[in-house]
């Protein structure tokens, strides 16, 4: 359907309301959502109670950030329709928390806007309306200790947790949803159910039936919700530390010289808006970072690889998470750059035991093999590392195959390409948030 069509037959959505309740074995979020003279919505959000104490549940300061939770929850049903107003009609932003809204849609809807062809500015893709009270909350002046740790079952995150083992007794592990895959990651890394925040989240049926009857849709800022969901549980658990696995690659744009980014609610910009956000409206010193930030993916995947116990647990293929058993799918761009970026350590048999078969010697692979290299149009919206990182990780590994024979795909880049011989992995990023105290974890691991 048509962008222009759509916004002038739907003029209006209306984010309407929260709820929070209590059942015995869980805390339920609730949301009311409209696109008005088309259909209502009504998703929810699920914590599991088991043996956490929660604290100040039904406090200004907890309904502040619910409220915050349901603007970043609206972008999945904003963009059906991509209505040019949205009216808030149970709280209150002021001017500078309405532009942030703005830039988080505009930019974190980046993908979806590049997909669906949306040629508009920041300033006119969205009107947000307030229309509710404010809601008055005072500082929390309490002390927040441990650290929460989300954790997706890829590399990274396991990276993160192993960084941080040694404050374990005092962390906590943040999931949403039930998949195996995270879930078995954090017990391998010491921590039983009652150490892992699980949460589910449930999308209303309304925004799945639009889908199939072509309305707008496309990629969603997923890591600002994270972002907002492990504030809630810091804020409700006492924890002072959330530690992302957001690495210093994911600033790089899939589009070259444009600003559109699959991973924007990863990058440092967005980390540095959160940051802000958050103290300025939250009122707490709870600290939100990426442990990963100062560092790219080949030194990622250097640490990775020495993690075994994780190698034939882990999995980051989204193709993959679909089925009812949680698999590397072989084809995808996350499944080819995973492949890539791990094999100058691991090639060949490590990485065959992994992922069951050889990707370089896939034929149909090439395009995507191409454009992981930046030698194609666009990047695959895809969480992968940047252009420089493929290409070394390609080079090492042909450099290490030396006198032997190449895999199809590493034939083919060199014959084509320039090998590149960048030393990354003594790369440091100064350009982070990361404590100094885990600052010197991290620099005591890539041996700087």
């Amino acid at each position: 359907m048509v962008f222009e069509t759509l916004r002038s037959k739907y003029p209006k959505f209306i984010y309407e309301k929260y709820n929070i309740f209590e059942k015995k074995d869980k805390i339920i979020i609730e949301y009311k959502f409209k696109i008005e003279n088309l259909c209502e919505f009504s998703p929810k959000i699920e914590i599991l109670k088991k043996n956490f104490e929660f604290k100040n549940l039904y406090s200004k300061n907890v309904e502040n950030i619910i409220f915050n939770i349901g603007m970043i929850e609206a972008i999945s049903y904003f963009k059906p329709t991509c209505s040019p107003q949205f009216v808030i009609k149970c709280g209150k932003l002021d001017s500078f928390q309405t532009n942030w809204f703005k830039k988080l849609f505009y930019l974190g809807l980046g993908e979806f806007r590049y997909i669906n062809k949306i040629n508009i500015s920041q300033d006119d893709f969205v009107e947000i309306i307030s229309e509710g009270e404010k809601i008055n909350i005072e500082k929390e002046n309490k002390n927040f200790q441990g650290i929460i740790i989300p954790v997706g079952g890829g590399k990274d995150s396991n990276v993160t947790m192993d960084l941080l083992k040694n404050y374990k007794n005092e962390s906590l592990i943040f999931h949403i949803g039930n998949q195996k895959v995270p879930l078995e990651c954090a017990q391998i890394a010491g921590f039983d159910d009652n150490k892992i925040v699980q949460i589910n989240r449930f999308i209303d049926k309304n925004l799945i039936k639009l889908n199939s009857e072509g309305f707008l849709n496309g990629h969603t800022p997923f890591s600002a919700l994270i972002a907002f969901l492990t504030y809630l549980m810091a804020y409700l658990l006492n924890k002072k530390y959330i530690a992302l696995s957001n690495e210093d690659s994911a600033n790089e744009s899939n589009i070259k010289n444009e600003n559109i980014n699959h991973q924007y609610s990863k990058t440092i910009e967005f980390e540095n808006d959160f940051r802000e956000y958050s103290k300025k409206y939250f009122k707490t010193n709870i600290e939100y970072f990426s442990i990963l930030r100062p560092i790219n993916e080949m030194q990622i995947a250097m640490l990775f690889s020495k993690l075994e116990k994780f190698h034939n647990v882990f999995n980051s293929c989204n193709v993959g998470s679909k089925e009812k058993v949680w698999k590397w799918c072989c084809e995808c761009p996350k499944c080819l750059f995973v492949f890539t970026i791990l094999s100058p350590f691991l090639y060949k048999e490590k990485l065959i035991n992994i992922f069951g078969k050889d990707l370089f010697e896939n034929k149909e692979l090439l395009k995507t093999f191409i454009e992981l290299c930046g030698y194609g149009e666009t990047k695959p919206f895809e969480c992968v590392g940047t252009y420089r990182e493929i290409r070394v990780a390609v080079s090492k590994t042909i450099e290490n195959l030396k006198g032997k024979k190449l895999p199809y795909l590493l034939e083919y880049y060199k014959n084509n390409f320039d090998l590149v011989n960048d030393n990354l992995l003594k790369y440091y990023n100064e350009n982070n948030n990361v404590p100094e105290e885990f600052q010197k974890i991290l620099k005591n691991k890539i041996n700087l």
